[in-house]
């Protein structure tokens, strides 16, 4: 073998999601050996109740690879199956807490790839923790897995910057893209020795990113007005932050998600809470700080759509309001 030829690890690759499967790509691209991909069993989606299948799966159906899709991570039949296919490393991408059964096995350990510079942003919301804090710098972290979430030692980073007007969607988007890189530069990393882990260094302010829940995505419009732009980007596309419209003459309510919207800072005098549109049709809700020009909305039952589109089969007569 020459001198400076790469070691050539295997690995098993465990994942779910579109961010997961992006990674697995590129570790086939790099021709490391996957022995194996493990991913969630399939569950069922949609009004018909479907079961639909993860993007990792998908991709291993695609590219031949051997799937497994444990319910339970701790079975015997499992762990054994693992252990006998002796694989160097365990890449773990966007899945469920592994058991020690499982991250103890391979001898050059188990990493996961996370999207915050740790130890900044532990659990399951990083992006859009991020961008809803209103941060303009944020990251990703590969670190080897130990019995405490998201807490192991790091063994790469990668800064990235969040852009003010940024949604947790393209944020997502940019570290899918970039994690390529740090994951294959990390497996080859552990394969060469080369990689020195680090113990997390913790700060004084430990910023959490727990997970996304309805009443996170609820508008309180007595926040500042900056703090609402930015869990509207922080939610977008999804969940999607909402607020519910109130007609004031009739009591009608109506559900608004909204996804884009523009920060118009200025103090208002009058019309709190209300709902006005212009004479360029821009939708506003006027709050005392300034206004918030929607560009991107969606009322139940439809597709999300250009605030223009919805003012096009809204009626605005009876002067709406904002629930407060």
């Amino acid at each position: 073998m020459m001198k400076n030829a790469k070691p050539k690890p295997s690995i098993i690759f465990f994942g779910t999601p579109e961010f997961a499967a992006s990674q697995l790509i590129a570790i086939l691209d790099a021709e490391i050996e996957v022995k194996a991909v493990i991913t969630a069993p399939d569950k069922p989606a949609g009004r018909g109740k479907k079961l639909q299948q993860s993007a990792v799966k998908t991709l291993a159906i695609k590219e031949g690879l051997t799937l497994l899709q444990p319910p339970n991570l701790k079975h015997p039949d499992f762990i054994s199956s693992l252990q006998a296919m002796n694989a160097d490393i365990f890449v773990v991408v966007a899945f469920r807490m592994l058991p020690a059964e499982v991250w103890k096995i391979p001898p050059m350990g188990t990493f996961n790839l996370h999207a915050s510079l740790l130890p900044q942003y532990r659990g399951a919301a990083p992006i859009n923790r991020a961008v809803m804090n209103g941060e303009t710098k944020s990251g990703l972290t590969t670190f080897l897995l130990n019995d405490k979430i998201d807490e192991g030692s790091i063994l790469k980073q990668k800064q990235m910057s969040i852009a003010a007007d940024e949604t947790a969607g393209s944020l997502h988007d940019r570290m899918m893209h970039a994690g390529k890189t740090l994951v294959v530069e990390t497996i080859y990393g552990l394969a060469s020795k080369r990689l020195s882990p680090q113990p997390q260094q913790m700060s004084e302010k430990l910023l959490k990113a727990p997970k996304i829940f309805k009443e996170d995505c609820r508008i309180n419009w007595k926040n500042d007005l900056k703090t609402i732009y930015n869990q509207i980007r922080g939610l977008s596309p999804y969940p999607g932050a909402f607020t519910v419209l109130i007609n004031k003459v009739s009591g009608q309510e109506l559900v608004l998600k909204i996804f884009q919207s523009e920060l118009h800072l200025g103090q208002n005098t009058t019309g709190f809470y209300t709902l006005k549109a212009d004479q360029k049709s821009n939708l506003i809700i006027i709050h005392p700080e300034g206004d918030l020009v929607l560009k991107e909305v969606q009322i139940p039952g439809k597709r999300p759509m250009p605030a223009r589109d919805f003012l096009n089969g809204f009626d605005m007569s009876g002067s709406w309001k904002v629930e407060v």
